[in-house]
């Protein structure tokens, strides 16, 4: 059986690459910039360059793949939505052309609305391309990911993070490396077909106030949070020189979840995963808040939102 993934060095792609390996498979690991990849891996993968909105390049890549785990790229498009159209429709094509039997997308919880959910709404729209497809199709809807607040560094040393959401308001986080070994578990897998929806929503539901608690707790640096207003919100994206249609994005990632939405999944069993945020931010924040301060990154969709 050949597996391929994506984004072999993001958050999560790079622990898929990892877990494979470590299960004595040699993945097919196709990467935008090769030089990402850790080098102690190149020995254990089959390298292949190449830009997943390259539909041709992406179907010449895919040719034997059985299952393929997928990470629409983040973007800083002008128009992020027209971003995940052109990945999703590239993926999508090159998936039919090369005839990969199964498909394992990284999607959002979210992503079930379709539309309003801000850049949410492109993840959805890849999921809608995808079934459209001859491949089976899981859909991965994970929580916001602990790895997020990594690119919230710049306020989490200040003391404290905007937000939009209600602060006392509880919703699903994760961490990178658990939505990894669920994703790694269907990739070994051959027993399985159709459409599915799988749910990966961490240990706990968590407030922003929580999050700050154990933040706090975890690194021995004090955090809280402030509830700001859309608008405030929206102002302070533009001044940072987003576009209007990047403003709509990163902000309907918050409102578009606001009110009375619940996750199409149900926490259980099947969705519930095991790394806390405290052992997390022991381990992955408290050594970046004694580093120098440095540039804001950008909230990772597929559970991105502030």
């Amino acid at each position: 059986m050949t597996i391929t993934t994506t984004a072999p060095s993001g958050n999560v792609g790079r622990h898929v690459v990892q877990d494979l390996v470590r299960a004595g498979v040699h993945p097919r690991v196709l990467a935008h910039r090769p030089q990402s990849l850790d080098e102690h891996l190149r020995d254990h993968v089959e390298l292949r360059v190449v830009d997943l909105a390259d539909r041709a390049a992406l179907a010449d890549s895919l040719h034997g793949t059985d299952v393929l785990f997928v990470t629409v790229p983040s973007t800083s498009a002008e128009d992020p939505l027209a971003e995940y159209e052109r990945f999703g429709t590239s993926i999508a094509g090159a998936v039919d052309e090369a005839a990969v039997a199964r498909v394992v997308l990284q999607s959002s919880v979210g992503a079930e609305l379709r539309h309003g959910a801000g850049e949410i709404d492109g993840l959805a729209r890849v999921e809608e391309l995808l079934d459209g497809t001859g491949a089976s199709v899981l859909h991965l809807r994970c929580g916001y990911f602990f790895s997020n607040l990594l690119t919230l560094v710049d306020d989490l040393r200040a003391g404290e993070v905007p937000v939009v959401l209600p602060t006392g308001r509880p919703m699903a986080w994760v961490a990178p490396v658990d939505i990894a070994r669920v994703a790694t578990s269907w990739l070994l897998r051959s027993d399985w077909s159709g459409r599915r929806v799988q749910g990966v929503h961490g240990p706990e539901d968590l407030s922003w106030e929580q999050v700050a608690s154990i933040v706090t707790e975890s690194t021995g640096h004090p955090v809280r949070v402030r509830q700001v207003p859309d608008d405030a919100y929206r102002r302070a994206l533009a001044d940072a020189g987003m576009s209007a249609e990047q403003v709509d994005a990163v902000l309907g990632m918050s409102t578009g979840l606001r009110d009375g939405f619940v996750p199409e999944q149900p926490r259980d069993a099947t969705t519930t995963t095991p790394t806390t945020l405290g052992a997390w931010a022991h381990d992955a924040l408290r050594p970046r808040l004694r580093e120098e301060p440095g540039r804001r990154g950008r909230t990772e969709p597929g559970a991105g939102r502030t």
